[in-house]
Formats: C-alpha cells, structure tokens, sequence
C-alpha cells in the first residue's frame, strides 16, 4: 500500500500530553492518528460529537421534540399492550431521528 504524509500543526503543551497518552497505552502518535483517520473513514462520522455552541438553543428544541416523541411512542405502546420498547425498537428509532437531522443539514 503506498502512503503519503500528512502534517498537522498543534500548539506543543497539546501535543506533549497527546505523546504521553500515547506512550501509556502502547502505540505512537502517528498510530492514534491512523486510528482515528481509519474510524472516521469506516463510519462516515466523527468519533465523537461536534457541536455548534451558537446552535444550544436549536439542541434544546430537538432534544424536547425527541422528548415527546419518545412519551408519545411509550403512550402508544402501553394502550396497545406493550408497556416497553425492545431495545432494536429504540435504536431504530434513534436511527430515524439522526438520519433525519442529517437530511435537515
């Protein structure tokens, strides 16, 4: 496989505490960052979160959304004789709501 370079610039205070993380679990700098580079290209995603903190208010809104959505669907499931949700059905669910941000972005 042929490999090419990739620079990136950090302030060094950062980068001395990533090499001794680093260093304390086994691999080197330039393996962590294979990791990473490899996980988002796997998943289509960032490993972690990023948000917008000039859109908290926007989070709040649809967390409450997800909120009532989610008593709505626990009402509905107790009137027809399912008092809990299989846990498939809730990652389904939130399956649903984050490809539906994804398509609002």
């Amino acid at each position: 496989m042929e490999t090419t370079n990739l620079t990136v610039r950090i302030d060094k205070s950062t980068k001395k505490e990533f090499d001794t993380f680093c260093d304390n679990v086994g691999i080197n700098a330039t393996a962590a960052v294979n990791m990473f580079i490899k996980a988002v290209v796997r998943t289509r995603e960032l490993p972690f979160i990023v948000t917008d903190t000039t859109s908290a208010e926007q989070d709040r809104i649809a967390l409450a959304q997800m909120r009532d959505e989610i008593m709505s669907m626990q009402e509905q499931s107790a009137r027809s004789g399912n008092a809990e949700m299989t846990l498939e059905e809730i990652n389904a669910e939130i399956s649903a709501y984050r490809n539906e941000k994804r398509e609002q972005s």
